[in-house]
């Protein structure tokens, strides 16, 4: 590689649970830039998780990185192209990566889900992840599923 790698940019943690993790979550859902938008859509969100889901132990923020944790897939399948035939070949996901990913999809699903406000729809979406049930659950028990499917290509690993 002719390039360095990036420096890695430091977030700093968000005003009301003084986490990092948080921060990226806002930054990942923010649109056009509006990020007092995103925060205020995310603690809202944590507020209905906190009414609705009276009966899940711990805070909001614990039920949320359960969520989060529920949704991180560990491995992915990558398309490799060996002597004219394309094998999905399953690897092993970095751990940033993961993080990333299963933000990504929890976000995406929540826009995806009927609601009021994306504050329904993402707190909907929390629970339901944290419940193992949801979208993105299913999304990760998938590109799990297709892995385990694929395992035999794993030597074609890259």
């Amino acid at each position: 590689m002719r390039k360095t790698k990036p420096k890695k940019r430091v977030l700093l943690p968000d005003p009301k649970f003084n986490d990092t993790l948080v921060t990226q979550f806002v930054n990942n859902m923010m649109v056009d830039g509006k990020k007092s938008v995103a925060y205020k859509i995310f603690y809202d969100a944590m507020e209905i998780v906190e009414k609705k889901g009276k009966d899940l132990e711990g805070s909001p923020l614990d039920v949320w990185k359960k969520a989060l944790e529920n949704i991180t897939p560990h491995v992915e399948v990558k398309s490799r192209r060996v002597g004219g035939a394309t094998f999905q070949v399953p690897t092993e996901i970095r751990p940033e990566r993961r993080v990333s990913i299963s933000m990504k999809s929890l976000i995406l699903f929540a826009r995806k889900r009927g609601g009021k406000s994306m504050s329904d729809k993402l707190a909907a979406e929390i629970i339901a992840a944290f419940n193992e049930e949801g979208g993105a659950f299913k999304k990760k028990e998938d590109t799990h599923r297709m892995a385990e499917a694929n395992k035999a290509f794993a030597h074609f690993r890259f």
